[in-house]
């Protein structure tokens, strides 16, 4: 059991419907899967394209891709690269390495050349496995880091018969055939070496061992691997259990966030099979197909980004659609705006729904979240409260001094999901690892935020992307919120751009909900809007419309990708 450790705030008392303190299981990732497989073997572990995969067929499965995997020669602690979207051999082969103790490097498949390149090298990962589709590229990754064994699957190994003959005709059509060697092998020949197998592959590997690689967003500087122990996982599941405040087990997730995110690796999938739960894996997002999944499946819990609930409330593929099967409606991954959440829990009472959205906090370095908006009492701009066993301070940025109630400082987070460290960044880890007064260790998140009296956190953003105009602190949140207050603006982005004298100027970015054209009439109407609302340092310079945001890969703003556009404009 995690120590209890004192803290100033009231509301473990006064909110205490969750058992804030856990005991969290000594044993792996596989174990709990296993351990659901033994409770509910029956029972539809996984959805996929129309098929349905049981507990019991699930553990085999996993049993199978151990061996398989195994058989290739991969040992304890070796690092075995997933390249891999929300597919069935995704969930196979990431709980098929926790059980014989390797550590699975999950990545997007979708990264480019380059970036393929830098997560093996750093994590010095000789195998992969992938889809038919990115063979190509991980052809040409080849050329430059020899592999020794490159796993290709395909879509088709996990459809039925009729599934298999429509997606032929369809999205596969256009897959090229893999020329299969000694190093690139097929989905079968992999499991067929598994099941000629008779040697010993199950690991000893405990709680406090390193299981997963994640690679945090890259929104913000150098991209890094993040080492995350199974204890890191299971705590997290069970603390996500905990908060939910309703029946998990034998409930539908719609797992549309993807694996190689700590959002649908840890929620969407983790959480779901250690609760016996069941995940409706969405091996990519469309608004269209996910309104279809929801109408098929009548989910009882959805996760995604804010950028996902945007999609949806301003489609009308739900229209007439009853969502009283939902039991729990959570946001992450990015800060969701006011008037973001105001849209979607009107949009959940107008269809039957008896929930709201909630707002949950995290980074990868604590694999997901661990503060969430609590089902039944709101504030304002608040993220929630800490996850059981997770505790929050908000210090002078850099340091350790703890700042007063209200104030905005450095978030810093300890608890069981706090990560080991960075991979091969021991001055990082220096830096970002901190053992404070009380012992403990506390992770310093780079994240901007206060605490109230209640407990309630409420996040700023990065300390890194605020803006510092005329000496004044300006967070581009708030301004967003202001913009998108405006009944023609669907979505913002505020960032600096650099000024002589003003060091850094405010500059806005908007694209309009449909309906409303871009004018000099509309940037006006939408200047007076904010002039209203915002301090007179704090105005936006300019407004420039676009069609559309840039995305990071996992649905976020790049507001990244809007200042490098700002700062080459400025050196042209």
């Amino acid at each position: 059991m995690v120590e209890t450790i004192e803290i100033k705030t009231p509301w473990l008392k006064s909110y205490g419907e969750v058992d804030f303190h856990l005991d969290y299981p000594k044993y792996t990732m596989c174990d709990a899967v296993f351990a659901s497989a033994k409770d509910s073997p029956d029972f539809p572990a996984l959805a996929f394209m129309g098929r349905k995969i049981s507990y019991k067929k699930l553990e085999e499965n996993i049993e199978l891709c151990a061996k398989s995997f195994k058989a290739l020669g991969i040992k304890e602690g070796d690092r075995v690269t997933l390249c891999m979207p929300n597919v069935p051999q995704t969930v196979y082969s990431f709980y098929a390495l926790n059980r014989i103790g390797a550590i699975a490097v999950m990545i997007h498949p979708l990264s480019a050349q380059g970036e393929i390149l830098y997560y093996l090298k750093d994590t010095e990962s000789k195998y992969v496995l992938t889809l038919d589709g990115f063979y190509p590229k991980l052809r040409e990754v080849m050329d430059e880091y020899p592999l020794n064994k490159l796993i290709i699957t395909s879509i088709k190994d996990e459809l039925g018969l009729l599934m298999t003959v429509g997606y032929s005709l369809t999205q596969g059509r256009t897959i090229k055939p893999v020329p299969y060697d000694d190093t690139v092998i097929s989905w079968k020949s992999f499991t067929d070496g598994g099941r000629a197998f008779a040697g010993k592959y199950v690991s000893q590997k405990g709680a406090d061992d390193v299981a997963v690689i994640l690679f945090s967003g890259g929104t913000t500087g150098t991209t890094k691997g993040i080492e995350l122990t199974n204890l890191n996982f299971n705590a997290l599941a069970m603390q996500t259990v905990a908060m939910c405040n309703k029946e998990v087990k034998h409930k539908k997730m719609l797992a549309a966030m993807p694996m190689f995110h700590g959002f649908g690796l840890g929620v969407c999938v983790h959480t779901m099979m250690l609760a016996c739960g069941q995940s409706v894996l969405v091996p990519r997002f469309n608004v269209k197909d996910y309104a279809g999944l929801i109408k098929k499946h009548r989910p009882n819990y959805i996760a995604g980004v804010p950028t996902l609930y945007e999609a949806l409330v301003r489609n009308n593929y739900l229209d007439g659609v009853k969502l009283d099967c939902l039991m729990g409606v959570f946001s992450g991954g990015d800060s969701l705006s006011i008037e973001l959440k105001k849209k979607v829990d009107k949009f959940l009472e107008e269809h039957g729904a008896t929930v709201r959205i909630r707002e949950g906090y995290g980074t990868t370095e604590c694999v997901t979240a661990s503060c969430l908006t609590p089902y039944n009492i709101e504030k304002e701009g608040s993220i929630g409260l800490p996850y059981p066993d997770t505790y929050y301070k908000i210090v002078k940025p850099g340091e350790q001094e703890e700042m007063p109630y209200g104030e905005d400082g450095e978030i810093c987070i300890t608890g069981p999901s706090v990560m080991k460290g960075y991979l091969n960044k021991p001055e990082e880890n220096a830096n970002t690892l901190k053992v404070h007064e009380d012992g403990r260790i506390w992770l310093h998140t780079g994240d901007l935020g206060n605490m109230d009296e209640d407990g309630f956190i409420y996040f700023k953003q990065r300390i890194k992307r605020m803006i510092i105009t005329s000496g004044y602190n300006v967070y581009p949140s708030q301004i967003e919120n202001i913009i998108e207050a405006h009944e023609a603006v669907q979505l913002s982005c505020v960032i600096g751009v650099k000024d002589p004298l003003k060091m850094q100027k405010v500059k806005a970015f908007v694209v309009l909900k449909t309906g409303y054209s871009a004018s000099d009439e509309m940037k006006d109407d939408i200047l007076a809007h904010c002039r209203k609302n915002i301090a007179k340092y704090a105005m936006p310079y300019d407004i420039e419309f676009r069609e559309e945001l840039p995305k990071t890969r996992v649905g976020k703003i790049a507001y990244t990708e809007l200042e490098r556009e700002e700062a080459e404009k400025e050196n042209a």
